[in-house]
């Protein structure tokens, strides 16, 4: 496992249209943690691979920006992406991971910059964080990666989170190991940031957001539901396995939700669809398939009544 200790000099990859508030989150707890330890303990250089300044997705950029060749020898690599992921994962950029990655150095990714790390191939068989938004088109992509729903992931030399604060949870953990948890707790306390309770909920702000469901044999349902989405199992099997009537099932569901349990879960699946569609490069009868269409003309018809267009549409307008 890598000592998180050690990781003391840092990079930041921007990517074009990166996520500055992941990036700005991540770089500042480490001032932070200079600033309150009275003495510099981490480094850092904002860094592209031709060293001009690359653009976040609300057009500012970071300034100084330097060559990724140009910056000597670093900790620790945090590749910062945002929107429009799959253009920014050029094969140079792959090729300069994987030599860092030859060399030692620990490799991390904000926000969707986990998805350049696994397509060079230096995820498999690592956790990794993402958002998610991201999750079921890139669990479908990587199947050797181990995607968690969790705000963030270390796992060996690999550090992975999602967007948001996440950033700043993740380095707090670096901050614990090299100076304690007073230190980390200082940092958090100078950024208002209740770390107790973000320690006690880790794990869970990452995971799609769902609806408060009060009643407990609703939310079992509809994460079953949930886990279900390429062989849908049908509100009988569902009632069965919670071992409620099924008449009693589609009460709950139409009393909290409006609907009853075949429409939610159907939702649900198209839902998944029109993520997939817009963040995989999977095929419109494949994206079927995964979220349990048995037939294209089938997923193409119940498709165009819930969105008014086909998923062949959803394609090209993203």
């Amino acid at each position: 496992m890598s000592d998180l200790a050690s990781l003391r000099r840092i990079g930041f990859l921007t990517l074009p249209n990166h996520s500055m508030i992941a990036c700005a989150n991540a770089l500042e707890a480490l001032r932070m943690a200079n600033y309150v330890a009275g003495h510099p303990i981490y480094s850092w250089h904002v860094v592209t691979i031709d060293g001009q300044p690359a653009s976040a997705s609300n057009g500012l950029t970071l300034s100084p920006t330097r060559a990724l060749s140009e910056v000597g020898t670093l900790d620790l690599l945090l590749v910062c992406g945002g929107v429009d992921i799959r253009h920014a994962a050029t094969p140079a950029i792959e090729d300069a991971l994987r030599r860092l990655s030859r060399r030692g150095t620990a490799l991390g990714a904000l926000c969707t910059g986990g998805f350049v790390l696994a397509e060079a191939g230096l995820l498999d068989f690592h956790r990794c964080a993402v958002h998610w938004e991201n999750l079921a088109a890139v669990r479908e992509e990587f199947p050797h990666v181990a995607f968690v729903e969790d705000a963030y992931a270390i796992d060996r030399d690999r550090l992975t989170c999602t967007g948001g604060i996440a950033p700043l949870e993740m380095m707090l953990e670096l901050i614990e190991a090299h100076g304690g948890r007073g230190l980390a707790d200082k940092v958090s306390e100078q950024f208002i940031l209740d770390r107790a309770g973000a320690r006690a909920g880790r794990g869970k702000p990452a995971a799609r957001p769902r609806p408060v469901l009060a009643d407990p044999t609703l939310a079992r349902a509809v994460k079953l539901m949930e886990a279900a989405i390429e062989r849908p199992p049908g509100v009988k099997a569902i009632a069965r396995r919670l071992d409620v009537s099924q008449r009693q099932l589609e009460r709950l569901f139409r009393r909290d939700l409006g609907m009853g349990p075949a429409a939610y879960h159907l939702g649900l699946r198209l839902e998944r669809a029109r993520e997939l569609l817009r963040l995989s490069p999977l095929s419109v009868t494949d994206v079927g398939l995964a979220c349990g269409f048995a037939s294209a003309a089938h997923f193409s018809a119940v498709y165009a009544r819930r969105f008014g267009h086909p998923p062949s549409g959803e394609r090209r307008s993203a």
